[in-house]
C-alpha cells in the first residue's frame, strides 16, 4: 500500500483524489435513490434496466444541474418516472465526456512514472469506496427524509468539486499544431490499440465482465425488497457489500510494486465474479448473498482496474488518451447495455435466473483468457522490457 500512498506527495493530485471522494460519494447516494425511486414508483424489472442503461450510455456542470432539478421535482412533489429517465440521461452524458478525460487525467497529475500505477489505483479506490459508502448512505438519507435529499447532496458535492478543480495549478504543456483530421487522429489511435496485442485480449474481458456481471446494480431494488424483504437501507447494504469488495481489491492492486503478473490476476478475477454472481442470483441467505456480492465486487475491480494499469504503463504518452476511451467504452460503455438487456431479461424470467446466466459466461470468458495467457505473457514481456518494468534477467 506504501507505494499507492507516494503519489499524494503531488498537491494536485491531494485535491484531485479529495473532490473525486466527494463527487463519487453524491454520485452514488443518486444512484441508489434513483434506481429506489423508480422501483418504489413501478416495481418493474424492466425500467430497472432502462434507467441504469440511461444514466450510462451517452459528469460536471450538466451533473449538478440535473441533481437540483431532481431535487426540485422531488419536493415540488410533481415527479414522474419519465423525469427520472430523463436526468438520468443527462448523467451518462456527462459521465461519457469526463470519464476517459479524467482517466487521462491522472497521468497529469501525478508526472513521475513510478508512482503512476498507485495513483492509478488509488483513483479507483475512490470510485469504489464511494460505491461501498454511498449506498449505506443513501439508504439512511431516503428512510430519514427522502430521495428528494439525495440529489441535493449530490448536487452540493459537484459544486466542490468545481472548486477543487479551481485551486489547482497544472503547468500546461505546448500545444502542437494538428497535422491530422479528428477522423484519422480516431483511425490512427484505433489501429494502435489493435495492433497492440494486450489491449486486443484484454478490453474483451473487460467488456465481458461489465456488460455481464454488472447489471447486478440495476437489479439490485428486486433482491433488496422481494428476496430479503428490506427496505431502501437493506439496498445500501446489498451495493454496499459489492462496494467494500471493489475497495478491498484496488487495495491489493495498489499494494503491488508494478504491474507484473497482472494478466494471471485479471483472469482469475473474471472467474471469481462470475461464479459468485451466480451463487448471489441463486441464494436466498442474506450471509450467503452479502459475501458472493462482496466476491462480485473484489473480481470485477480485478479485471477492470487491472486493465487500467496495464494500459497506462505500456501505452504511448501521445495515445494514451484515445486508447483510454476505447477501456472507458469496454468498461462503462457495456454496462448500460447489459443493465438494458438484464432488465428486459429479469422482467421474463427474473433477476436471479438473470444473474446466474450473466455469471455462467463471466467463468466462461476467463477460461478462454486463461488459455492463452502463455501467449499473452510472451507479448507483454517484451514490452515490460523495452519500458524498464522488468530485467532482462529476470522472468515473469
Amino acid at each position: 500500500m506504501i507505494h499507492a500512498l507516494r503519489a499524494f506527495r503531488y498537491r494536485n493530485f491531494r485535491l484531485y483524489f479529495f473532490g473525486q471522494s466527494l463527487s463519487l460519494l453524491g454520485t452514488w447516494v443518486q444512484q441508489v435513490a434513483m434506481s429506489w425511486l423508480v422501483y418504489r414508483m413501478t416495481g418493474s424489472a424492466f425500467l430497472l434496466g432502462v434507467t441504469a442503461f440511461a444514466s450510462q450510455i451517452p459528469i460536471l456542470v450538466f451533473a449538478l444541474v440535473q441533481a437540483l432539478v431532481l431535487a426540485a421535482l422531488i419536493y415540488s412533489n410533481v415527479v414522474q418516472v419519465w423525469h427520472v429517465l430523463v436526468m438520468a440521461l443527462l448523467l451518462g452524458v456527462v459521465m461519457a465526456t469526463d470519464t476517459p478525460i479524467r482517466q487521462s487525467f491522472v497521468s497529469e497529475l501525478v508526472p513521475t512514472q513510478h508512482d503512476l500505477p498507485g495513483a492509478i489505483a488509488m483513483n479507483g479506490f475512490v470510485q469504489n469506496a464511494g460505491r461501498m459508502i454511498g449506498p449505506t448512505i443513501a439508504g439512511i438519507l431516503i428512510a430519514v427524509s427522502s430521495e428528494a435529499f439525495c440529489f441535493l447532496a449530490n448536487g452540493i458535492s459537484k459544486a466542490i468539486v468545481v472548486w477543487v478543480i479551481v485551486s489547482m495549478h497544472i503547468e500546461t504543456a505546448p500545444v502542437k499544431a494538428a497535422r491530422a483530421s479528428l477522423w484519422r487522429g480516431l483511425k490512427e489511435g484505433a489501429k494502435y490499440a489493435i495492433d497492440l496485442i494486450p489491449v486486443r485480449v484484454l478490453l474483451p474481458i473487460v467488456a465481458l465482465v461489465s456488460f455481464m456481471a454488472t447489471p447486478y446494480q440495476a437489479l439490485m431494488p428486486i433482491f433488496a425488497a422481494e428476496v430479503f424483504q428490506g427496505d431502501a437501507r437493506m439496498l445500501g447494504f446489498l451495493i454496499g457489500a459489492a462496494g467494500f469488495g471493489g475497495s478491498t481489491g484496488l487495495i491489493y492492486l495498489a499494494s503491488r510494486r508494478n504491474v507484473r503478473g497482472l494478466a494471471r490476476h485479471i483472469a482469475f478475477g473474471a472467474f471469481l465474479a462470475g461464479a459468485s454472481l451466480m451463487v448471489f442470483g441463486e441464494s436466498r441467505l442474506l450471509w450467503l448473498s452479502l459475501a458472493a456480492i462482496w466476491l462480485t465486487g473484489f473480481g470485477i475491480i480485478l479485471v477492470g482496474m487491472g486493465v487500467s494499469m496495464i494500459l497506462q504503463t505500456i501505452v504511448a504518452d501521445e495515445k494514451r488518451g484515445r486508447v483510454m476511451s476505447f477501456f472507458t467504452v469496454a468498461f462503462l460503455g457495456a454496462s448500460p447495455l447489459g443493465s438494458f438487456a438484464a432488465g428486459a431479461l429479469a422482467h421474463q424470467i427474473g433477476a436471479g435466473h438473470t444473474l446466474f446466466i450473466g455469471g455462467t459466461c463471466c467463468v466462461a470468458g476467463a477460461i478462454v483468457l486463461r488459455r492463452k495467457l502463455p501467449w499473452l505473457r510472451q507479448h507483454m514481456r517484451e514490452i515490460y522490457l523495452r519500458l524498464g518494468v522488468i530485467e532482462s534477467s529476470r522472468q515473469r
